[in-house]
């Protein structure tokens, strides 16, 4: 990648964010732009829910009650209507419609998940090592074995947040812009470009689609499989956020030979729950999947369609959406494309 593009490259504990998800469900850290501190072997660190969502199964009418509430097995409130609690009602309430809402997203989302935990990294920085769960774990679920590799990596990376101007900001208003072909002649390109953190995925285009999809990039976080493969291709001035996951790459083949399962969220689901740990209000566009269309584009910007999906053997679709639905019903994001 050439220098003059500006591209800050970083490398996120993103990496792990599609797979600590699955391995370890009590992670917890701090949060983006924040000055590291001092982390103590038995903290625990909260990375995401994601986990529950392929390995639980959801039964809405058999709850189990702990106290009041009631919650599902996967630990949400069977109430996603449920109100705040009156004084963060009164603080969100008194505010204009145009003001970002500071907290916002994590009060909804604890409101309806008590387990929720807000803070939670983004982005790995040097002080890495003092993550004693993960560093318990070989890849994907940790980091055991590549510490030499990543050291080398941090020393090139000159900055661990999303840049001086938003990492200073009071609130920040954040979208992720999904692939879905349902964005498509919906002309949200102004209104997408009006938020602070703007998050593509993989090799999302955006020249020819501008209307659509907008024009600014805060990040573009990929799977190396799902990168662009020429230098041009990329936002000057954005973030390329790494995911990495090649060591599932034997699981998939033995997958493939002796017909095991393995799930792993959609690079979009991850990105999502990243936001909600470190974004006040959370929205996104292009997500959701229309099984009723198998003739329906799959990607706003390819002719392949929505039939497509149903081959696939990686991801567990319907609990994710299960999941992003209840994010919805609840307020804790919002829908610009209505797919969800």
């Amino acid at each position: 990648m050439k220098h003059t593009q500006k591209l800050l490259f970083i490398v996120c504990f993103i990496l792990v964010l599609g797979f600590i998800y699955y391995a370890s469900w009590k992670l917890h850290l701090y949060v983006w732009g924040q000055t590291p501190q001092r982390i103590a072997e038995e903290t625990t660190v909260v990375l995401t829910e994601v986990k529950r969502i392929t390995e639980l199964k959801t039964d809405n009418n058999v709850g189990r009650i702990v106290g009041t509430p009631v919650y599902d097995t996967q630990g949400f409130s069977l109430n996603l209507d449920k109100k705040l609690p009156p004084e963060l009602a009164y603080k969100y309430d008194n505010l204009s419609e145009e003001e970002c809402k500071p907290g916002y997203a994590a009060a909804k989302m604890t409101n309806i998940y008590p387990k929720f935990i807000k803070p939670a990294p983004m982005f790995l920085d040097q002080n890495f090592r003092r993550l004693g769960k993960v560093n318990s774990y070989l890849p994907p679920f940790g980091f055991r074995t590549q510490e030499r590799i990543i050291d080398s990596i941090l020393t090139a990376t000159k900055y661990y947040g999303l840049g001086k101007e938003l990492d200073s900001l009071r609130c920040k208003r954040c979208i992720i812009v999904g692939n879905g072909g349902i964005l498509s002649n919906k002309s949200l390109g102004s209104r997408i470009d009006d938020y602070d953190v703007i998050v593509r995925l993989n090799e999302a285009p955006i020249t020819g689609y501008v209307k659509d999809v907008g024009t600014k990039t805060t990040m573009r976080i990929t799977y190396p499989e799902g990168a662009f493969q020429k230098a041009e291709l990329y936002e000057k001035n954005s973030l390329f956020v790494f995911s990495a996951f090649k060591p599932l790459d034997f699981k998939w083949l033995r997958q493939m030979v002796f017909k095991e399962n393995l799930n792993i969220p959609t690079l979009g689901t991850v990105a999502i729950t990243m936001a909600l740990h470190n974004c006040d209000e959370v929205a996104v566009a292009g997500f959701g999947y229309d099984m009723s269309t198998p003739y329906a584009p799959l990607h706003y910007y390819e002719n392949v369609k929505m039939s497509a999906i149903k081959e696939s053997w990686t991801h567990n679709i319907s609990k994710e959406k299960e999941f992003l639905r209840k994010l919805v019903k609840a307020n804790v994001i919002t829908d610009l494309t209505h797919g969800i």
